[in-house]
């Protein structure tokens, strides 16, 4: 469903319970994925042709409310590939100018839960392999797809 834009002047109210500073400022943050982001494309096509299968956006563990970009169940791998700016990284990210306190917090979360992420998933017997959005994609289906080989021959 296309929503028109309104007419110049004519500000559209914010839903209750909004954080949101402005109108334009939620459907900005509404536009940015959370999965099937460009990174992850280019990524996952690469492995696919090597002839490797995988789940996307799938829980690596049933108890675990959280969702690996790509999932090898049988080799027990666990692929990230995770966003410059909501994840940290430490070569790319920019404290934002508008509400800073509220935005570092969140991304300080956002890396204390990839921590947690990664510690239950080694716990349960799982590789975890993270990568940033801006590292080669080619570098990155080499490094997933010789993983995965290594650990498919060794559980065999």
């Amino acid at each position: 469903m296309r929503r028109t834009p309104e007419p110049l002047g004519v500000e559209q109210s914010l839903p209750a319970g909004s954080w949101a500073a402005s109108p334009a400022r939620r459907r900005n943050m509404q536009a940015i994925r959370s999965r099937d982001t460009k990174p992850e494309h280019l990524i996952r096509r690469l492995v696919h042709a090597q002839g490797l299968r995988y789940r996307v956006a799938a829980k690596p563990l049933p108890d675990l409310r959280r969702t690996a970009d790509m999932v090898f169940r049988p080799a027990k791998v666990a692929v990230f590939i995770d966003g410059c700016y909501w994840h940290g990284c430490p070569e790319h990210y920019v404290s934002p100018k508008t509400n800073p306190a509220y935005w570092s917090g969140k991304v300080a979360g956002n890396m204390a839960r990839d921590r947690d992420t990664d510690q239950r998933l080694r716990e349960a017997g799982w590789t975890v392999l993270r990568f940033w959005e801006h590292e080669s994609p080619g570098e990155c289906a080499l490094k997933i797809a010789a993983t995965v080989s290594r650990l498919r021959s060794s559980r065999n």
